[in-house]
C-alpha cells in the first residue's frame, strides 16, 4: 500500500494528506527516498504533534 499511495500523490492524484495515519511516515519516507521533500513535508490537520 505504501507503493501505491505514493505512485498516487506523485502523480498528483492524492496529497500526502490523504494517507492513512497508519502508514503515513511511511510513504513520507518513500518520497523522502525519491528525492521529493516538497511532497512530503506538508502538514495535514490530523498530523499529531509530539
Amino acid at each position: 500500500m505504501v507503493t501505491i499511495y505514493t505512485t498516487l500523490i506523485v502523480r498528483g492524484y492524492k496529497t500526502i494528506c490523504d494517507v492513512p495515519k497508519t502508514i503515513r511516515e511511511d510513504v513520507r519516507t518513500q518520497l523522502r527516498q525519491l528525492e521529493l521533500p516538497q511532497l512530503a513535508d506538508v502538514t495535514c490537520v490530523d498530523d499529531s504533534q509530539v
